[in-house]
């Protein structure tokens, strides 16, 4: 009665006489005392907003003021460091952007952890919650202090209390997805759809795992059931498409990726449409596809290779030309590693081995270090960095396992850490060979970032301080290959070449017959370039060996050779993505794959 506002109770059926009541008592109510009484509720509630929103402006001026001051402080620290010659700025600002990146992965995985806890605990059915408890507490202290290993046996000791909760079930097989352990993560999902068979993505990530490990018929089923389920979401189709293709089910692969590709034009999905397209010899759409994926991602390298075959069958020479130099473009150091990979990889681990058996290693680092080769071995490579970490902790100045960290780092392609533990190897003055390989990983690192003259300023002092031939041999060698890339004078870089040649031992002579090779190509030299690379491919026919030699072939208008050696290739390269790769990106690069409609069955 005191404020003149509509008060309406609808509850059960009302009969004539009452609704003819209230609609005569309705029209006494002044419309104009109602409108002025909502706008006093709205000045009050914008004079609170204004309230609080001048409140928060302040407090993130003082915030702002103390990240200045903070900052302000750490630069000054870090002047006097660089004055006092403790640390150079560059190696302050490498270990800094190494840290930060390790901590926003941390940070990743704790929101992770956060937004899965309250349905976890929520569905807890255990004996006794308290020491349930316990171990999450445990679990998300491992996860800020980043130690995913500790993080992981809490969330394992938790699930062993309460078997049934399959939300802590995919907590956990979800995080070992990402950090690659396919056993693993394969074991909790399956635990998962005991319990729940139609969790959309137990049955996505647990059928491209069985992908991986070889069990096409149980990932075809898991993914025919994902697909069949969720029609109107991109993963399973694609997961599926991917599989049917590498099971040779083309066209039944071509429907699915189509559809995927509407649902989400990703570059993975046309890539992959594209591949079976041109194996069908469906030539004109299959490039259609391939440059879409390409333009969508221009660092694409595997779309690249399969664009510039696909040209090559249409006789487009130079659009294949173009195609293939943008693939070598995009991840030089990565195919030229290829060759040096295994004789360094030997040394490195071979020197780790030997600290282990001497007892120059404790028992401790000695477990980390056979972790991360089992890691290695494995293709887990990122597990393999997380150990020789764990190893570093315990024996920094090890330069064996310094070394092994570099080139993992390289593998991983992150060139920055790279710095910072050659500079610590050649400060310990360690053996010839080490020293080598750990100039060759940061000149390999520094190329890949496009710093070419930092390169060729390493390899000539690597030169002048060798004594070996293993030294002057690898030395001048990657000396070729940067002045070659660099294209300012390949005269010196011809001359490098030949004298890696002159020096190369036989087990290393086919590295500078290939940079001889490519120093050929770049001087337009094509018929040099095709002998030096053809006999560098006789030794060893690797696939970036064969790759250039294709290029070259192609420059000098050998088209049918240059096809037949590319596809060679293309047979021995080992690079190719697996499928759960593939799924992490696509992941990555959106955010609604995992969403489907809420009219589907959940």
């Amino acid at each position: 009665m005191r404020c003149h506002q509509r008060l309406l109770v609808v509850s059960g059926s009302w009969d004539e006489e009452e609704l003819a009541c209230f609609e005569s008592q309705g029209d006494e109510l002044s419309f104009d005392e109602h409108l002025l009484e909502r706008i006093s509720i709205l000045e009050e509630v914008v004079k609170r907003t204004t309230g609080t929103v001048r409140q928060m402006l302040g407090t993130i001026q003082h915030l702002e003021q103390k990240l200045l001051v903070n900052h302000t402080g750490i630069t000054s620290l870090r002047d006097v460091l660089a004055a006092k010659g403790a640390v150079g700025r560059e190696e302050w600002s490498e270990r800094w952007e190494a840290q930060l990146e390790e901590q926003l992965l941390g940070l990743e995985r704790r929101e992770r952890f956060a937004g899965a806890r309250t349905a976890v605990v929520s569905l807890f059915g255990g004996e006794d919650r308290k020491p349930f408890l316990f171990l999450l507490d445990e679990a998300e202290y491992a996860l800020v202090s980043c130690d995913v290993e500790r993080a992981m046996t809490a969330l394992e000791s938790a699930y062993a209390l309460d078997s049934e909760n399959h939300e802590l079930a995919f907590l956990i097989g979800e995080t070992w997805f990402n950090e690659g352990d396919a056993e693993r993560a394969r074991g909790f999902f399956d635990q998962v759809l005991v319990g729940k068979p139609q969790h959309y993505e137990a049955l996505v990530y647990s059928g491209v795992l069985a992908h991986e490990l070889g069990e096409t018929e149980s990932a075809t089923t898991r993914l025919e059931q994902a697909v069949e389920r969720f029609p109107k979401a991109f993963l399973p189709h694609f997961s599926l498409g991917a599989v049917y293709a590498g099971s040779g089910r083309l066209e039944e692969a071509i429907a699915l990726l189509e559809h995927a590709s509407a649902l989400e034009p990703l570059p993975q999905a046309n890539y992959l449409l594209g591949c079976c397209l041109y194996q069908l010899g469906r030539t004109t759409q299959a490039i259609r596809r391939l440059e879409a994926a390409v333009a969508a991602d221009p660092a694409f390298e595997e779309a690249f290779h399969v664009l510039g075959f696909a040209c090559l069958d249409r006789a487009w020479n130079r659009k294949a030309h173009e195609a293939f130099r943008r693939a070598l473009r995009l991840a030089p150091s990565r195919l030229r590693f290829e060759e040096l990979r295994e004789l360094l990889d030997e040394q490195a681990s071979s020197e780790s081995a030997d600290l282990e058996n001497e007892g120059r290693a404790d028992g401790d680092t000695a477990s980390w270090l056979a972790r991360a080769r089992r890691a290695l071995a494995g293709g887990r490579t990122r597990n393999a960095l997380s150990c020789y970490r764990q190893a570093l902790a315990r024996e920094p100045d090890n330069p064996a396992v310094l070394v092994s960290y570099a080139m993992v780092c390289l593998e991983l392609e992150r060139p920055r850490e790279i710095r910072a533990v050659v500079d610590k190897v050649l400060d310990l003055a360690a053996e010839e060979r080490l020293r080598t390989t750990a100039c060759t990983t940061l000149i390999e690192a520094l190329r890949s970032e496009g710093d070419h003259r930092e390169g060729i300023r390493v390899g000539r002092r690597l030169l002048a301080e060798g004594t070996s031939d293993f030294t002057r041999t690898l030395a001048n060698y990657e000396l070729a290959w940067s002045l070659a890339e660099l294209g300012e004078d390949l005269d010196e870089a011809l001359a490098c070449a030949l004298g890696a040649l002159d020096a190369a031992p036989d087990e290393l002579r086919r590295l500078p017959l290939a940079a001889l090779g490519w120093v050929h190509y770049k001087r337009r030299e094509f018929a040099q370039a095709v002998d030096c690379l053809s006999r560098s491919t006789e030794l060893l026919p690797s696939p970036s060996n064969l790759t250039r030699l294709g290029m070259a072939l192609l420059a000098s208008g050998e088209r049918d050779e240059a096809r037949d050696v590319l596809r060679q290739a293309r047979r021995l390269d080992v690079r190719t993505a697996p499928l759960r790769d593939r799924v992490v990106e696509c992941l990555k690069d959106s955010t609604r794959l995992l969403h489907h409609s809420s009219d589907e069955p959940q």
